[in-house]
């Protein structure tokens, strides 16, 4: 048998490639000092969680692209200073030990030449003078995301058109910039190809126009919440290479700047103009006729009504593959007009007020090559017309019934049977669903996604079904399903080692054994527990011995948890990023500990917190406060805490929220 040391660098690089998930990766570069040095040269991609530690990973790993500091809360312009000099010492981050230098005889700065996408999201330290160093020292710097930073603005924005080569820039909640900042950018990045500006409320018609005469390279915009209007449209119909267009909730667009677009934009392939109030098909009519590659079109939200001329429209454009029109009236003869779309993959009809049997029927007769198909709320439709779906649609992988409230197991027969592709289906409040029903549904072996939220008649014989045979799970809502109970969790335990996300909120029947099944899941990082009054401390505790990548847990009415599992949470779940411990029975300890030990922790709700006092939550914000982004508090507190607490927390670009 060959050892390790007959494996060449090319072979192992290969291994290496092969490795699919980040755990795997990590092992591998435990194994010796060979495989890290190949984890090393080959990693084109990095996360960082601790800022004091980035000095020596950047050295470390000297060809990446990609580099993601949006979950490392302290980096800040002294950071920035730092990372770009050439020498560091071992007092340049706080508490960073002497391991964290660079390495000797590497470039501590070889990085930047390499770095092609910077992640910055919710970085709410860094300023205007740190960016600009950043920008500058990374010469060929494409993409940059600056989303959710809420102290950025046009200093900022300035900043960042320091990069001539970029050629994204996300800037998504970007509450602080103007017309002001988007010129800058626009002027200085004249190679821009993609940009979001969603939420960016102080950006009109003036910033969005000089962005359309300055970057005429744009494929990609993203302007949806902004307050622009036909104007903004008349200058995006001038952008010659278009090819998505996002416009979600711009309410003071009508169908006079839809003519604009219908006109221009040539190569237009998606937009989206959900949640457009002033619009109607007539407008919809222009841009279809102007555009035939058009692909996606979504106006969910938006019509009252599709018209018989537009959905002719659909059917001229040979390319189309998903329509939205979620909301909308529809009729069995516009369903009828839909099936002349074969070429459509995906249709979304949630809460269409028209949506029927027949008119479904009439759908999937012509739509056979259906993948993802949404009828959320539409109430008038039965078994029948599960039937069909079925029947015609066989390669569906998404379906969406919630509150489908006349289809009962005989739907769930039709799925197994015919849909065994599928993998994501929402049963969401849906009444007629039972056991029978799921040991139906449980041939469907690439089912992913199961959420039966509500549904009263499910119990743990009916979740055993599915946990025996769909492996493959990853997300479970069980949300209020009063049948289930820990016999469910130990054959989730046992089948379904995937399992990612769960929602047990409102099980009163699962106790603390089931939270001992539940801490054999080590794949799972999301889990709601809201009033599980059957679980203790010791429950809690097995809990986080066992899910170590647990990252989000809500357990608000979870009244019998005692300091014993906070203590254990406070311990064991080291990558806790966001946590809900509202009307729980904590002590000032309990919460020092969890609000001080999980280093990872960003995102907390602590209201209703009745054993702990004011200096409890002083005490334990201190503990937290520089790296914690967003805080709920009681609005009671608000004149009890300290001014130095709150106007520190507030300084370090914490949001809290008083309920």
């Amino acid at each position: 048998m060959a050892s390790l040391e007959s494996l060449t660098e090319d072979l192992l690089v290969r291994i290496y490639k092969g490795l699919a998930s980040d755990a795997d990766r990590k092992s591998w570069r435990l194994v010796c000092r060979d495989f890290h040095r190949i984890d090393a040269l080959t990693r084109s991609s990095l996360r960082v969680l601790r800022v004091e530690f980035l000095r020596s990973l950047l050295a470390n790993y000297p060809r990446l692209d990609t580099l993601d500091l949006s979950v490392c809360p302290r980096i800040d312009d002294g950071a920035v200073a730092v990372l770009l000099t050439s020498r560091g010492s071992p007092w340049a981050f706080p508490r960073a030990a002497a391991s964290s230098l660079s390495p000797p005889g590497r470039d501590p700065l070889a990085w930047t030449r390499g770095l092609r996408k910077l992640v910055l999201s919710r970085s709410t330290g860094l300023g205007h003078h740190g960016l600009e160093q950043v920008i500058r020292a990374c010469a060929y710097l494409e993409s940059v995301d600056v989303s959710h930073c809420c102290g950025f603005g046009d200093r900022e924005a300035a900043a960042l058109s320091c990069g001539a080569r970029l050629r994204e820039v996300k800037m998504d909640k970007c509450l602080g910039v103007t017309d002001v900042g988007l010129a800058k950018i626009a002027v200085g990045c004249g190679r821009l190809e993609k940009v979001s500006l969603k939420w960016c409320m102080e950006i009109g018609d003036l910033g969005v126009d000089l962005l359309c005469n300055k970057c005429v390279d744009l494929k990609f915009l993203d302007l949806s919440y902004l307050k622009v209007t036909n104007d903004s449209l008349q200058s995006i119909g001038s952008l010659p290479k278009l090819e998505v267009l996002a416009l979600v909730g711009c309410s003071l667009i009508d169908d006079t700047g839809l003519q604009f677009l219908g006109g221009g934009c040539p190569l237009l392939r998606v937009i989206d103009m959900s949640r457009c109030n002033g619009i109607s098909s007539c407008g919809l009519v222009s841009v279809a006729k102007g555009h035939e590659g058009l692909v996606q079109l979504n106006a969910s939200y938006s019509l009252t009504e599709c018209s018989s001329i537009l959905l002719r429209c659909f059917k001229d454009l040979k390319n189309l593959n998903a329509i939205k029109i979620d909301g909308a009236r529809v009729s069995d003869s516009a369903f009828k007009a839909l099936s002349n779309c074969t070429s459509l993959v995906e249709i979304g009809l949630g809460k269409c007020i028209g949506a029927t049997n027949l008119g479904l029927m009439r759908l999937v007769s012509g739509c056979v090559n259906l993948r993802v198909l949404d009828l959320t709320c539409c109430h008038s439709i039965t078994d029948a017309a599960i039937f069909a779906i079925s029947d015609s649609c066989r390669n569906l992988t998404c379906l969406k019934l919630e509150s489908c409230n006349m289809i009962t197991e005989k739907s769930l027969y039709y799925l197994g049977s015919f849909c065994l592709l599928l993998e994501e289906l929402d049963l969401t409040d849906c009444g007629g669903i039972n056991d029978t029903g799921l040991e139906y549904l449980s041939n469907c072996l690439e089912l992913s996604c199961l959420k039966l939220a509500l549904c009263p008649t499910i119990s743990d014989k009916g979740l055993g079904h599915i946990a025996s045979k769909c492996r493959k799970i990853c997300e479970i809502d069980l949300y209020r399903c009063n049948g289930i109970g820990d016999d469910a969790l130990a054959a989730l335990s046992s089948g379904c080692k995937k399992l990612r996300r769960l929602n047990l909120s409102y099980c009163s029947d699962v106790t603390d054994r089931g939270m001992e099944y539940l801490g054999q899941l080590e794949e799972l990082w999301d889990l709601e527990m809201r009033s599980l009054f059957n679980v203790t401390g010791v429950g809690l505790m097995a809990l986080a011995a066992g899910c170590k990548r647990l990252a989000d847990l809500d357990m608000k009415y979870c009244e019998n948890v005692d300091d014993s599992g906070f203590w254990a949470l406070a311990y064991y779940a080291r990558n806790l990023r966001q946590i809900n411990l509202s009307h729980c029975n904590i002590s000032n300890m309990g919460l020092c500990m969890v609000m001080s030990n999980l280093t990872r922790l960003q995102e907390a709700k602590l209201v209703h917190l009745n054993k702990v006092t004011v200096e409890g939550f002083e005490l334990a914000l201190r503990t937290c406060w520089v790296r914690i982004k967003k805080v709920k508090l009681l609005a009671a507190l608000r004149f009890k805490l300290s001014s130095d607490v709150r106007e520190t927390l507030h300084s370090r670009g914490c949001k809290i929220r008083w309920d």
